[in-house]
């Protein structure tokens, strides 16, 4: 058993690592930068008196920039002030209504809206979990996830977690669980926030249907606005509706506003949650420019224009998986999702190729523990309808072209990356 002393000595070598990953990255430019903009465009970023194509922005779809919605958040804004400060609890200011109405029109579901996708999971979970019930989750689901779970951990709820995607993995637990406990939740995303992959939906289908006391709560934060009828995400493009899912999104990334979505199948839950979830009681509601927002970009989705926006981005997407492919770039994934992640290993090859991208001008998510394991260091790459074609061509042949002598510089090799990857 291990001794205080010993906890506190493995914790302080946690710090001092961190220490010392953070150090690096800022003294070399690549991360907790500033932007020196007076103005946006949503392509590029000025960092440090140099202007960079920026490969960092969750804003997929570029509608941040999107008039209507920065006339809804202006008219809003004059009509209603910058905040409403109660609790929802008991007041909501007026746009709310509306705004969940037509959220619930894209979802086909009842939608309750939550400051943030985090905040909602803090309320959804422990309502939604029984005292009686297990969870599992996959071990790649969001870490906003994971800490809400955390909360059933002094209700003595069973938790576990099963290797990313193995649908078969998860149904011999499902089948040894159901044996003992009422429901099995399964958490996990649509699309994983850091590689890019998707969960297999058309298996967890199979898994509902075959097993009764089989449930399904699912993130698609990544996967909102770009694809699925009138925006509702990845998942809604593959399983719309069943009712054992229940759904939480993001609105700030895809969906150009902010805010956090949560979709019941039935009304009970939905009622619990939006009447008395700890985070509806103790959180201050949405400022009325983001509701304004939401507003608008609620009716761009509901409009046609939101599948000409899809097209356009996933035009970007496929044009990005074909020329990595030709180029040789070791992607961690072929999904055809606006988050890709290139497959680098060691840390100090990630840290010598951003370095070198940002000399070519473009700004890139440089992944390095704890955001992955060790030897998992990438760079993250997010795609937006703000980029152009030349842009994704530019961005991938200067990394093919850097990464034989990276490297060499660094001692590594493909095959290393292969293995610690398991590609």
């Amino acid at each position: 058993m291990n001794t205080n002393n010993e906890l506190k000595t493995k914790h302080q070598q946690m710090l001092e690592l961190l220490d010392e990953i953070a150090h690096t990255g800022k003294s070399l430019g690549i991360i907790l930068q500033d932007t020196e903009d007076e103005q946006v465009d949503g392509r590029t970023v000025k960092v440090n008196g140099k202007r960079l194509v920026n490969f960092t922005s969750c804003s997929y779809l570029g509608l941040e920039l999107d008039p209507r919605l920065i006339a809804g958040t202006i008219d809003a804004t004059t009509r209603f002030g910058t905040q409403f400060a109660s609790s929802r609890s008991y007041l909501s200011i007026t746009l709310y209504k509306e705004v969940e109405e037509l959220l619930a029109q894209i979802f086909k579901m009842p939608v309750a809206l939550s400051q943030t996708t985090s905040l909602g999971h803090i309320s959804n979970i422990p309502i939604l979990v029984g005292d009686n019930d297990a969870v599992i989750m996959d071990i790649s689901v969001h870490a906003t996830v994971q800490e809400a779970v955390s909360l059933l951990v002094e209700r003595g709820i069973h938790i576990e977690r099963v290797r990313h995607n193995r649908m078969d993995l998860l149904e011999e637990r499902i089948v040894e669980l159901s044996k003992k406990y009422e429901k099995i939740w399964y958490m996990a995303d649509g699309v994983y926030s850091m590689f890019g992959d998707a969960a297999p939906l058309d298996k967890l289908k199979d898994l509902l249907d075959d097993n009764e006391q089989f449930y399904l709560y699912i993130d698609d934060a990544h996967g909102m606005s770009w694809a699925g009828e009138n925006g509702a995400g990845y998942v809604y493009s593959k399983l719309s509706y069943h009712p054992k899912m229940y759904f939480t999104t993001s609105l700030a990334k895809g969906f150009g506003a902010s805010g956090g979505v949560l979709a019941f199948p039935e009304k009970s839950s939905f009622h619990r949650v939006h009447d008395y979830g700890r985070t509806f009681i103790f959180s201050t509601q949405l400022s009325p420019p983001i509701l304004g927002a939401i507003r608008a970009s609620a009716k761009l989705h509901l409009s046609n224009d939101i599948t000409l926006y899809q097209a356009q981005l996933m035009e970007r997407i496929l044009y990005f998986n074909e020329t990595a492919k030709t180029l040789g770039v070791p992607l961690h994934s072929d999904t055809d999702t606006p988050v890709r992640f290139v497959a680098l290993g060691k840390p100090q090859v990630g840290y010598n190729m951003v370095t070198r991208l940002m000399n070519d001008g473009i700004y890139t998510s440089l992944c390095v523990y704890p955001s992955v394991s060790y030897n998992n260091t990438g760079i993250r790459i997010a795609l937006t309808r703000h980029h152009t074609i030349e842009d994704i061509h530019n961005l991938l042949t200067a990394i093919a072209r850097h990464l034989p002598e990276v490297l060499v510089e660094c001692g590594s090799s493909m095959k290393e990356i292969n293995r610690y990857f398991k590609l």
